[in-house]
């Protein structure tokens, strides 16, 4: 994996979709559409923290068409020996990251890098290339992704969801447990000194699913230890449907645990 840092200047950010509007950190009701944000970033680098401020602007924001956007803060390990290890990465992030960039990043993997519905990527906090993605995400078909329940407990997390649409192969359905926010105070490397700030930080992404037709059924996802306890709130469940072999995302849902 080649590690590259892209800089992105932070006048992006107040450029952000001019369709969105304010919300609280609650899902709003019956969007037209549901979008995921996919932001691998790092800890580690110095260019990532204006990306995570464009993700907490836009997570769970529906734009003026009805788009309901759903970030996800996915962090890749391979900038942890340079000084700082992020304490929310994963190598199941990286592995994901590289799977994108062999298919969409002529230049490989990056951060920041920003993915909307496994389709469109750029360099993570560029305002104008995610409102580009969004409107044309707008103008593609989407399949129906329901959570019609969810409970976290000491074993983990029981939910079923329910799915109806056309589908030309049979789709995988992902599961993504997220902190709805996190925080560091970065001791080392290109962001020592920095408290850092990140909001749906993924702590497990797994495939739980096949779906083939319409159905609803019930799934059980593991979770890390100090999730189990800590029910109510802070945490939420994304569930969505991608083509085989990490490809496009064409149906979506969330739901706060």
């Amino acid at each position: 994996m080649r590690l590259r840092q892209l800089i992105v200047t932070s006048a992006v950010l107040i450029a952000v979709h001019p369709g969105l509007e304010a919300a609280p950190l609650t899902v709003p009701p019956s969007p037209t559409s549901v979008v995921i944000l996919e932001l691998f970033t790092s800890e580690g680098c110095s260019s990532c923290p204006p990306a995570d401020r464009l993700l907490r602007q836009v997570h769970l924001k529906q734009t003026g068409g009805g788009q309901l956007i759903v970030g996800i803060s996915e962090h890749v390990t391979y900038w942890n020996n340079l000084g700082w290890k992020d304490p929310y990465s994963a190598q199941v992030f990286t592995h994901r990251q590289s799977f994108y960039a062999a298919r969409l990043s002529p230049e490989g993997p990056y951060t920041p890098q920003m993915i909307v519905n496994g389709r469109d990527q750029f360099v993570g906090g560029d305002g104008s290339a995610l409102d580009r993605a969004l409107q044309s995400d707008a103008r593609r078909p989407h399949t129906d992704l329901h959570i019609v329940s969810s409970t976290i407990s000491k074993d983990g997390i029981d939910a079923t969801f329910s799915f109806s649409g056309q589908a030309k192969e049979p789709l995988d359905l992902i599961a993504v447990v997220t902190d709805d926010a996190d925080r560091s105070n970065v001791l080392r490397g290109e962001n020592s000194g920095r408290l850092l700030e990140h909001v749906s930080v993924a702590r497990t992404l797994v495939k739980v699913a096949t779906i083939s037709g319409e159905t609803e059924k019930s799934i059980h996802l593991a979770v890390p230890d100090d999730l189990k306890s800590k029910s109510g709130s802070g945490h939420h469940l994304v569930l969505f449907v991608q083509e085989p072999h990490q490809g496009a995302i064409v149906g979506a849902a969330v739901t706060a645990l």
